[in-house]
């Protein structure tokens, strides 16, 4: 994957309670240098924030030293109170950051970058049009000699629009908020992305609450069959779980949809 030029650090970190008892370690300055180095390293590879090479090779000790240019028993140092604090976690002798992707929000913030790019491209287009004489009549200089941005109230209404749905978080939902469900989730996300049917907001919301009906299990199960089988929705008749509500009788529903009264 390709790298990203920057991480999101809150303002706020050195506040963080295990942030002040790493400063009162011995080599507390020398371990919160090798955090934000392991940070940074985690947004160059974005990898989900799983410290591996490309051919799998998890980094070692030695390997973080060098890069780091640290001690290597200093580097072991941090990397042991860490795991304590629960700032990482060794899987299978890899090193990972958890919930690095949710925290950081790497795919809002490429389709930020890639609809300013796109939508300052289209505004010079028209400024250069509207000072050749090509365009719209130029603008008359405001009391303060200063031209107004030539943006109609119909742009205006589509860029908060779409601001509105690049930085809207969808809160999962406390019905659905177990470790398999999220992991499922983000890699359905993930599936849709990559298939060019990104999710936008109002439709993740849809999909959460149809999945709180159906219970975790069986939307954990519709989901990984839609990504085996290719598909872009849910075919829940399909599904071997059972839905959390009751099973009803049609033949009763559509008597009592279709009821009348004899005269």
């Amino acid at each position: 994957m390709a790298e990203v030029k920057w991480i999101k650090i809150v303002t706020d970190m050195f506040d963080d309670e295990k942030i002040l008892l790493i400063e009162t370690l011995p080599e507390g300055d020398s371990i919160l240098v090798i955090w934000l180095k392991l940070l940074c390293l985690a947004g160059k590879q974005n990898n989900s924030g799983v410290f591996a090479m490309q051919n799998g090779m998890p980094y070692t000790d030695k390997m973080l030293s060098i890069i780091f240019r640290r001690k290597e028993p200093t580097v072991q140092l941090a990397l042991n109170t860490f795991q304590a604090f629960g700032m990482i976690e060794i899987i299978k002798d890899t090193i990972t950051i958890p919930n690095w992707g949710k925290h950081q929000n790497f795919d809002k913030i490429e389709r930020n970058n890639e609809y300013m790019k796109n939508y300052m491209r289209e505004y010079r287009g028209r400024q250069k049009q509207i000072a050749s004489g090509n365009g719209e009549a130029k603008r008359k200089p405001n009391v303060n000699g200063l031209r107004k941005t030539n943006v109609s109230a119909l742009d205006k209404s589509r860029i908060e629009k779409k601001r509105k749905e690049i930085i809207e978080e969808v809160e999962i939902p406390a019905e659905l908020n177990t470790p398999n469900f999220l992991e499922t989730w983000e890699q359905w996300k993930k599936y849709r992305k990559e298939i060019k049917k990104a999710m936008k907001p109002s439709t993740e919301k849809m999909q959460l609450n149809r999945f709180i009906k159906e219970g975790v299990d069986r939307s954990i199960e519709a989901m990984t069959l839609s990504m085996e089988s290719g598909w872009t929705g849910f075919v829940w008749d399909k599904l071997k779980t059972k839905p959390n509500s009751e099973e009803h009788d049609p033949i009763a529903e559509l008597k009592e949809r279709f009821k009348y009264t004899e005269l």
